[in-house]
């Protein structure tokens, strides 16, 4: 009986001294910087849940859906309360098992179809068992640059020296959506320009205005040098200093 009362008296303590893990939902956004969210159409953007204290990680995946109401995002005074993600906006949702109030940090890197363009952001917040971060835009991380994907002059390109070369690039804001002149994302107010090296010493500099389709932007260059080459195309934004590039190497031979 009292080896009975021990044992009984052991797995109370047990029980008690035993923390149960409670899951935890965090819906994580992530929006391009001037613009929309960060969705399906461009890759997703990475996220990775870690402690803050240990840098184990704890969940991690990529945001997925459409980029997000236009007219509640770009449009619309909001009070602070009310969110810029509406139900159709990319996220991605990390449930985790808390056995204690931790700091977690959350990082994305995005977006995932442009590498070139891609950057990353993060931030840290306690997370208490079972309180999910869900409501309103949860979770909201910004993502800073523009997609610069330069079509013209392909990378390792060959050109007779004398021979004009059209330089053109898609240009666009972090989560796709397109710059034209005038447009909701104006382009006539940003600055967009090539600049070329040549053996490693810059020769040019070169506008690339308006192609006449949203995002497509052309310029013409003329080299008469044999060497290697390269352009490294820009779109820099002053209003809030958003930038983005892209560069592709070439070389000019002789005639």
């Amino acid at each position: 009986m009292k080896l009975r009362c021990l044992l009984y008296a052991f797995c109370l303590l047990l029980a008690c001294s035993t923390v149960q893990a409670e899951p935890t939902d965090i819906k994580v956004y992530v929006k391009a910087k001037g613009s929309k969210f960060i969705g399906s159409s461009m890759g997703g953007a990475r996220v990775v849940l870690t402690d803050a204290m240990t840098g184990r990680i704890l969940d991690e995946g990529k945001t997925a859906g459409g980029t997000g109401d236009t007219k509640r995002s770009m449009k619309t005074p909001l009070r602070s309360t009310q969110p810029l993600s509406s139900q159709d906006a990319a996220h991605y949702t990390a449930t985790i098992d808390l056995e204690e109030p931790t700091l977690i940090r959350i990082e994305a890197y995005g977006p995932l179809a442009q590498p070139q363009s891609a950057h990353s952001a993060g931030a840290t917040q306690w997370i208490i068992p079972g309180k999910d971060i869900t409501a309103g835009d949860a979770f909201l991380l910004v993502l800073p640059g523009m997609v610069v994907d330069i079509l013209a002059p392909a990378s390792s390109s060959r050109f007779e020296s004398g021979t004009p070369i059209d330089v053109e690039a898609n240009i666009s804001m972090g989560c796709g959506c397109p710059l034209e002149p005038g447009g909701l994302w104006d382009s006539a107010a940003m600055d967009i320009k090539g600049l070329v090296s040549k053996d490693g010493q810059r020769v040019a500099d070169i506008d690339l205005p308006y192609a006449g389709t949203p995002s497509r932007f052309q310029g013409r260059l003329e080299v008469n040098e044999p060497g290697v080459y390269e352009v490294l195309v820009y779109v820099y934004d002053s209003e809030n200093g958003n930038t983005g590039l892209d560069r592709t190497v070439f070389r000019v031979v002789g005639q």
